[in-house]
């Protein structure tokens, strides 16, 4: 017997549905993700792989043998988090490896919670800095890239943001040198001589392109990504105009996670802002936070751990800016 559901007016209907935005997602990474095969040839194919089958296995056998509830595997966020984890990781990384960081992602970061629209921090994230913090070396060792064949005994080099964080802990400018040019990273060349950073990070122009297929679906909306962006330029900027030492905002908005997190992994629903307003400033503050982790931090890389620091404010930031209520009228001071 079907259920009458009575509810308040204003009724709207609308096309969105938990499917159509997981998969829409997964369709804005597939420039990214046919990029990091062309340039990390079988590493990316293996992890990435591994990676998403190993978090709809876990999905489905946490769903099935504990929590036994029904399967949520089709709904495409299992796939999304495997998608994105693997994007997070370097292409070197032993499949076994992989699949500690996708049962904690999925077991710990999601499914402990009670699953998809619980969890208060990114799954893929959570997985991701696990790892990192469990397995420094492997996960801080970046093949260069053009070694289409090599997996787990591929040459490794520097990135980008370990070059500039050489140059600050040095006070050397001219150690800036090294980096590539902003339209190599732009389009996904960082150099033969030069480590690419994570599976996902090795092409700014293939995620802006998800971004824009992402606005154009009306999946995201522009605040998280143009806060965050807008915010370490400028920030960046008046860094590099004090002291030269430190590199130019271009090159540290192509660089390292900072446009696969802004684009792809603060804008996550369960765990960003509800309103416009929020999620500016919960933008600028991911920024903020990226830019000092990254200058002043241990790790050269801190787009990670601003978002989930900032995902820890998110129910703060919808508590205290909060939508109009429908027929609300807002009473004016002195009325």
């Amino acid at each position: 017997m079907s259920k009458l559901i009575v509810s308040l007016s204003p009724h709207a209907h609308g096309t969105d549905s938990v499917e159509r935005n997981m998969y829409g997602v997964v369709i804005a990474l597939i420039p990214a993700l046919l990029v990091s095969f062309y340039y990390f040839g079988i590493g990316s194919a293996i992890v990435c792989a591994s990676s998403v089958a190993s978090c709809v296995f876990f999905e489905w056998a946490i769903t099935k043998y504990m929590l036994k509830k029904k399967s949520t595997v089709l709904d495409g966020s299992a796939i999304l988090t495997g998608l994105l984890l693997g994007f997070n990781l370097p292409s070197n990384l032993p499949i076994w490896i992989v699949f500690v960081g996708a049962l904690v992602a999925i077991g710990v970061g999601k499914m402990t919670f009670g699953g998809l629209g619980c969890n208060p921090f990114n799954p893929a994230l959570v997985g991701r800095c696990f790892l990192l913090v469990s397995f420094p070396v492997q996960m801080t060792s970046w093949p260069k890239v053009g070694q289409f064949l090599n997996y787990t005994d591929a040459e490794t080099a520097a990135t980008p943001l370990s070059i500039m964080k050489t140059a600050i802990k040095t006070g050397d400018s001219s150690v800036l040198n090294q980096l590539p040019d902003s339209v190599s990273m732009l389009l996904g060349n960082p150099g033969l001589n030069n480590g690419a950073g994570t599976i996902g990070e090795i092409c700014a122009l293939a995620l802006i392109l998800g971004l824009v297929y992402m606005l154009w679906k009306k999946i995201i909306t522009w605040h998280i990504p143009v806060s965050i962006i807008a915010t370490v330029f400028v920030f960046c900027g008046l860094l590099h105009v004090a002291n030269p030492v430190y590199a130019s905002p271009l090159a540290e908005l192509l660089s390292g996670g900072l446009m696969l997190g802004a684009i792809f992994m603060a804008t996550d629903y369960v765990t960003s802002p509800m309103t416009g307003k929020g999620q500016i400033i919960y933008g600028v503050a991911i920024g903020f936070l990226t830019v000092v982790i990254r200058n002043w931090g241990a790790y050269p890389e801190g787009m990670s751990f601003a978002i989930l620091i900032m995902n820890a404010f998110t129910p703060l930031i919808n508590a205290y800016i909060k939508p109009k209520r429908y027929g609300e009228v807002v009473k004016k001071e002195g009325k």
